[in-house]
């Protein structure tokens, strides 16, 4: 069985709209598309570079699209993006010159993919699908970028009809400019007490 990676860039309220440019995603009015560029550091940059390293990829179709607008053309930056395959989870989109494009249509061929022999599988961006799969109980692993802003208002990585799920903190480390890097697996159902004074 294949673990599914999340990798989101988040603010303190949970935000995760546009964090890669100032026309990124304006749906809803947003405007602070670009909100993580600030806070890029040479840890942050050695970090998301040990993230890219070539992995399939599974991904919803808005941020399929973003991807096959820039990537093929900017290799460079992340190897092995063009060879790696990607799974798109679409009703609309069925095909792209993108190679090594396969599209899905249902959580039913998301769990199919999961079952399937081959190596972990990254999400990246892609909010509805990480919703549904949150919803359904497919994370593995929730690797995160928290970085220290509010937004009030934006696409949030948690929403309501999420299961209750338990993590482990894996790996933690702060950047110099304040991005808290926070890798978590899955621990299993969410336990309650009472707590002791």
């Amino acid at each position: 069985m294949r673990k599914i990676i999340v990798i989101s860039m988040i603010t303190l309220d949970g935000v995760m709209q546009a964090v890669g440019g100032q026309n990124e995603d304006t749906s809803g009015g947003f405007k602070y598309g670009g909100w993580s560029a600030p806070y890029d550091d040479e840890v942050l940059v050695k970090i998301m570079q040990k993230q890219m390293k070539p992995a399939d990829l599974l991904l919803g179709r808005k941020t399929f699209e973003i991807f096959a607008s820039y990537w093929p053309e900017h290799a460079d930056h992340w190897q092995g993006i063009n060879d790696v395959t990607k799974y798109v989870v679409s009703k609309s989109v069925k095909k792209s010159d993108w190679k090594n494009s396969i599209f899905l249509e249902n959580l039913a061929d998301i769990e199919k993919l999961k079952k399937s022999e081959g190596s972990d599988i990254k999400v990246w961006g892609s909010g509805k699908l990480i919703q549904t799969l949150l919803k359904n109980d497919l994370v593995d692993e929730l690797r995160l970028q928290i970085h220290p802003l509010i937004l009030g208002s934006g696409k949030k990585l948690f929403t309501e009809g999420t299961v209750p799920t338990a993590f482990t903190l894996i790996e933690s480390i702060a950047t110099p400019s304040g991005v808290i890097i926070a890798n978590y697996k899955r621990a299993g159902e969410v336990k309650t007490g009472t707590v002791v004074a």
